[in-house]
């Protein structure tokens, strides 16, 4: 039986996970009510991820058609340029997350974005209880096939969704890589990073949409290799910059 490459059915499979992410329809729109809410208020929308969440983490942090107040939480040892096999033992490490979360000032006007396909693991749970806690909304993009199917490794027996304000599906395979590859044992090609990156741009673009109809004009990042970008990202930057660490 002839099968089709392996890059049309990749193709195929995001095709089909964009179309079921978004029929989360009402959870988007009220993701993109508490964007909208929280920049209103002058509030932080914080992001982080463990592993290769943290691209999602830093997908929307000073980017091009992005909000300006965005604090991505970016811990060096959970990222994977120091060591990746390391960060995945110390995302399992109760208690770290306090130590992060001990460097921001987060409180009730703040969101917090928070990215993790499993939603097993101890630090971005923590991470999700202590925000609650400091009274900032929690909303996760997970993987509810894959995080249904295992137990928490917090002792809490909590995994991400069920900490979490608001949750958002990927749609993801259990273990995330889609496609199976007649002869290689195991699968290829995962999905949880452009689903995640897709939600993402798509709240964020609604949120902007409520403001303007609020007559509020957000800042917002343009790309800096434009002829304008770059004079008003300075504005921003320098208004910013004591503020978001990152930057």
């Amino acid at each position: 039986m002839h099968q089709e490459k392996a890059f049309l059915r990749y193709q195929l499979s995001i095709e089909k996970k964009l179309r079921q992410a978004f029929s989360q329809k009402e959870s988007i729109e009220k993701a993109a009510v508490w964007v909208a809410d929280c920049i209103q208020n002058s509030g932080w929308i914080y992001t982080s991820g463990t592993g290769h969440s943290h691209l999602l983490a830093e997908e929307i942090f000073y980017r091009a058609g992005g909000f300006a107040r965005i604090i991505p939480i970016l811990d060096p040892p959970l990222m994977l340029h120091i060591s990746a096999s390391k960060s995945s033992h110390i995302e399992r490490e109760e208690g770290y997350a306090a130590k992060i979360l001990s460097n921001y000032q987060i409180g009730g006007k703040d969101l917090f974005f928070l990215f993790s396909n499993s939603g097993r693991n101890s630090v971005p749970i923590e991470l999700a209880m202590e925000a609650r806690r400091k009274g900032a909304k929690v909303i996760c993009i997970t993987n509810l096939a894959h995080s249904q199917s295992v137990s928490s490794r917090h002792s809490s027996n909590k995994r991400l969704f069920e900490v979490s304000d608001l949750v958002l599906d990927n749609f993801g395979e259990i273990g995330d890589a889609t496609l199976e590859i007649q002869g290689l044992e195991g699968r290829v090609g995962a999905t949880s990073t452009v689903i995640g990156a897709a939600l993402l741009h798509a709240i964020f673009s609604q949120a902007v949409e409520i403001l303007i109809s609020r007559g509020i004009e957000p800042e917002i990042f343009i790309s800096a290799n434009t002829e304008e970008g770059e004079a008003s990202n300075e504005q921003l930057i320098n208004k910013y910059k004591g503020q978001i660490p990152p930057l």
